[in-house]
This record gives structure tokens, C-alpha cells and sequence, in this order.
């Protein structure tokens, strides 16, 4: 009997890490992510500007923001994820900042 449900326990652990290994959060925001830097390095050179390098919000940092140019997706979680948005500043430079958000799909849940 306590073969048997070690064998259990070792199978519902095993088919868990693999279940999040597909579609766990950070190989997907990490996807995101880079789509989001490959999509900004192409539109930099399409306009002749210089691609932002990516800075990480901290709390109170002081952001000049003229024109919003991309934001990447949360996903359709319930979790805090990685995030960029670029934008061009005054001057009309492109910045990218990355920033922790909360996914969309959080209704009815406490």
C-alpha cells in the first residue's frame, strides 16, 4: 500500500511540472517580451531612430512621456508579470521601460 501511493505522489508530481512547463509564466512573458524588443528594434529602424535600450521602472521615477508607441500584452492571468511599454520622449527619443502589471483576467476573484 505505501508503494502504491508513493508512486501516486511521484506521478501527480511529475504531471504537474509538466503542465507549467509549457505554458508556465516565465517562459511565456519571456516570449512576450523579446516579441515586444524585436517589434521596437524594427520600428527604431524603420523611423531612423536609435532602439531604446530597456530600463526598469523603479517606484517614483520621473518618466517624460510624449507619445506612446507600444505596450506589450499582460496575458490572461491572474498574476503580477513583466511588462514594457515604449514610448517616445520630448525630445524624440525612443525609451522602453519594464514594469510589473497585473494580468486581465482577475474578475470575481478575492
Amino acid at each position: 500500500m505505501n508503494i502504491l501511493k508513493a508512486v501516486l505522489a511521484v506521478s501527480i508530481l511529475s504531471a504537474s511540472s509538466l503542465v507549467m512547463a509549457e505554458g508556465g509564466g516565465d517562459r511565456v512573458y519571456g516570449r512576450m517580451i523579446q516579441d515586444n524588443e524585436r517589434a521596437m528594434q524594427e520600428y527604431a529602424a524603420a523611423r531612423g531612430k536609435t532602439p531604446p535600450e530597456v530600463t526598469h521602472y523603479r517606484y517614483g521615477m520621473k518618466l517624460d512621456i510624449a507619445k506612446v508607441v507600444h505596450t506589450s500584452p499582460t496575458g490572461s492571468g491572474c498574476e503580477v508579470m513583466p511588462a514594457q511599454m515604449t514610448y517616445e520622449d520630448s525630445s524624440g527619443d525612443l525609451q522602453t521601460i519594464e514594469y510589473r502589471a497585473m494580468g486581465t483576467a482577475c474578475r470575481n476573484q478575492n
